[in-house]
């Protein structure tokens, strides 16, 4: 396998949202804030190449479906589809894609399935001959949203998905389009039944952390967002998650990290874990199944 770390569309957020109940004179010390109080992140997405012989993506970011009011309201930096040009770069369309998993589809991690906003168009699926996995629990959460959390949702993609023809829900630890090349854990701290996938490997493998993990700042087990549901219930799916990661020398990639895609699992004497061998981009990167 050979594995690529893909930036897409980037964005600017308040600080002390991602950083829940942290004071800004502990956070800012890990991401230095601007002027209005925003951070950078990015919106990474894990492509991967032969996964049991498909051509994977793991996300697929913000996109640039937003129209220009709420493209500015959210942060969002750039106007062009920039997952389709690091595509292009790594030498793939998005044509090319076989599956398209999900961690969950909030419009930060779910957008980016969608054609650039165009005045007057209707929003329409990119990814033609993909299939587009989504856990069970969160595909009820994201049809019948909560009203906290209902904004977070694209309200036409799960209709766009279900006309597809192309979508599977996927429950329990594996799914049909990619056997037991890829296994699916799931969290509640973050959003309802948030999937996990764990690319298997014989040396260990790599875990796309999604939003139970935005990047190395959250490694730290008290670290949450104001975004999470249930932030103490995300401290003990978290820590279970990094244990388990440490013991069987998983990798962990980062969605939301703007400097780092990939890093291991290290816990000092004191029980407090953080990252080490930390990698700030994939490019063909060898991964032996």
């Amino acid at each position: 396998m050979k594995l690529w770390s893909l930036l897409g569309n980037s964005q600017r957020l308040d600080g002390g949202a991602m950083f829940g109940n942290a004071p800004k004179a502990v956070w800012q010390g890990w991401i230095e804030p601007d002027a209005n109080n925003a951070i950078p992140l990015a919106c990474r997405c894990l492509l991967v190449q032969d996964l049991d012989g498909k051509t994977v993506l793991f996300e697929t970011g913000i996109g640039a479906f937003f129209e220009p009011k709420l493209r500015v309201r959210y942060g969002v930096a750039e106007v062009e589809h920039v997952l389709l040009k690091s595509l292009a770069q790594a030498g793939f369309d998005h044509a090319d894609i076989d599956a398209v998993v999900l961690s969950h589809l909030h419009f930060d991690h779910a957008g980016g399935l969608l054609a650039a906003w165009q005045d007057g168009t209707a929003p329409s699926l990119l990814f033609p001959n993909a299939r587009f996995l989504v856990g069970a629990e969160h595909w009820q959460r994201a049809v019948k949203p909560h009203s906290r959390d209902r904004a977070s949702f694209i309200p036409e993609l799960p209709g766009l998905l279900e006309a597809s023809g192309r979508l599977e829900i996927v429950n329990g630890p594996r799914s049909d389009a990619l056997g037991d090349a890829v296994q699916f854990s799931y969290s509640s701290g973050h959003t309802p039944g948030l999937m996990l996938a764990e690319i298997r490997a014989s040396k260990g493998g790599v875990v796309f952390c999604a939003d139970l993990i935005p990047g190395r700042p959250w490694v730290h087990l008290p670290i949450t967002m104001g975004y999470d549901r249930y932030p103490e219930m995300l401290i003990d799916e978290k820590k279970a998650f990094l244990e388990d990661k440490l013991q069987r020398n998983v990798r962990l990639f980062f969605t939301h990290d703007s400097a780092c895609a990939l890093a291991s699992v290290e816990r000092d004497d004191k029980g407090r874990f953080s990252t080490a061998n930390e990698l700030g981009e994939l490019i063909a990167w060898p991964l032996a199944a």
